[in-house]
């Protein structure tokens, strides 16, 4: 894909929005939706040495693909209701495989337990440093 250049800063354009400050408050509320519809091995990964595109990862899996759905919904509501956020973009929700929820410093991605281990997004990225989250 070929972006622009803008040639008064010498850089790419790209039509991506700029990072907001404020991750934990956000990750709080995902976090929240994710276990209130008991997510499966929630985990945040933090990217933001290891790439320029986000800052954190939130990775979670659910078991059928009514939860997985049920789990999309869960956090697009929360984080609306407790921030007024929406997110920048979503894919996924037609086939629940794999759903990917862009608040741009955190992208969060939900998977059936089978994608996930497919694609293996942790493994991906092994550098950054990982907490699991559980509701205890």
């Amino acid at each position: 894909m070929n972006k622009p250049l803008d040639k008064t800063t010498g850089q790419f354009t790209t039509d991506h929005p700029q990072k907001t400050p404020d991750s934990d408050k956000l990750i709080q509320h995902i976090s929240d939706g994710l276990l209130e519809k008991k997510a499966k091995e929630i985990k945040i990964l933090n990217v933001s040495s290891l790439t320029t595109l986000t800052d954190f990862f939130v990775v979670c899996h659910g078991t059928s693909d009514t939860q997985i759905r049920a789990l999309a919904n869960s956090v697009i509501d929360k984080v609306k209701e407790m921030t007024g956020e929406n997110a920048w973009k979503q894919e996924g929700m037609d086939t629940r495989n794999w759903i990917i929820i862009d608040y741009v410093n955190v992208v969060v991605h939900i998977f059936n337990e089978e994608k996930r281990n497919y694609y293996g997004i942790e493994r991906m990225w092994n550098d950054a440093i990982v907490t699991d989250v559980s509701d205890n």
